[in-house]
């Protein structure tokens, strides 16, 4: 009965405990039957061999768990992209660091290195962009790894639908920065250079995250204007299922941090009481 049709996508949290494949929204009549978790991600590993060509990018998924690990990069790999798997901190800072890919997804519970530690030790040497990948819900760890600089998070239990649609809303985000072009943009004392993607602020050379400089030229962009935190992030952050307005709050103390001599009385970046913030003229 189910030869033509696909299994209703499930939730995505712990691989332990699920009796069925983790692939969401994926079946194949050759695979129906197999009754083990473990037999499903021999299956997915043997079917995932075949997709390394015309990759549409390189994934880096640091993750403990090898069911989700699998069924993450099998999804993606459906997707066009190339994967790499780490199973631990260390060997995810290794990856990232050598395998230069265009995303990292990175579980913050991880054996020998936290996951946190690792972004840490990562973006001292790298902007590639993070989505965060955690079963903490609270809202305080959330926002952790949004004021240390990630990209996005997605909390577990999650949709591998949810998951590709933010993995390519954040790669359009940082290639959609580093298109090439002349446009040199210049406000006060800051300039935004698209095509080297660069910032400087006076002569001291600011180095930002992908979501940073998005942020900043969309207020370089719009400067003089008073900005609502939905505009913001529509402009920003582009089309995504949903994001806590309350983001743009956390990256506008992190652009101030790096980019006024007094981030307490900020000069450059404003906050509008009632309506959101805008760029000086």
């Amino acid at each position: 009965m189910y030869q033509n049709r696909l299994w209703r996508e499930p939730l995505i949290a712990d691989s332990r405990h699920l009796n069925r494949p983790l692939i969401a929204g994926w079946y194949r009549p050759g695979i129906h039957g197999l009754r083990s978790g473990q037999k499903a991600i021999r299956a997915v590993r043997q079917l995932a061999k075949s997709k390394d060509a015309g990759h549409k990018g390189t994934v880096v998924i640091v993750e403990d768990d090898p069911g989700i690990a699998e069924s993450v990069a099998y999804t993606l790999g459906q997707e066009g992209f190339r994967t790499i798997s780490a199973a631990d901190g260390p060997t995810g800072l290794a990856e990232a660091l050598a395998g230069q890919p265009d995303l990292v997804i990175l579980d913050l519970m991880l054996p020998g290195m936290d996951g946190l530690d690792v972004f840490r030790a990562l973006r001292k040497h790298s902007t590639v962009p993070v989505i965060m990948l955690t079963a903490k819900a609270s809202e305080s760890d959330r926002v952790a790894g949004i004021e240390m600089g990630a990209d996005d998070y997605i909390v577990k239990p999650f949709y591998m639908r949810e998951l590709v649609a933010r993995v390519k809303m954040v790669l359009r985000r940082a290639q959609a920065g580093a298109e090439p072009s002349e446009e040199v943009l210049r406000v006060r004392g800051i300039s935004i250079d698209r095509a080297r993607r660069t910032v400087t602020a006076g002569d001291r050379e600011v180095t930002l995250t992908p979501q940073e400089f998005a942020l900043l030229e969309c207020l370089a962009r719009n400067h003089g204007r008073a900005l609502t935190r939905e505009v913001i992030l529509q402009q920003a952050w582009g089309e995504s299922e949903y994001i806590d307005p309350r983001t743009v709050d956390v990256h506008i103390r992190w652009l101030r941090e790096k980019l006024e001599d007094d981030p307490s009385a900020p000069q450059h970046i404003l906050t509008v009481r009632g309506v959101g913030y805008k760029m000086a003229e």
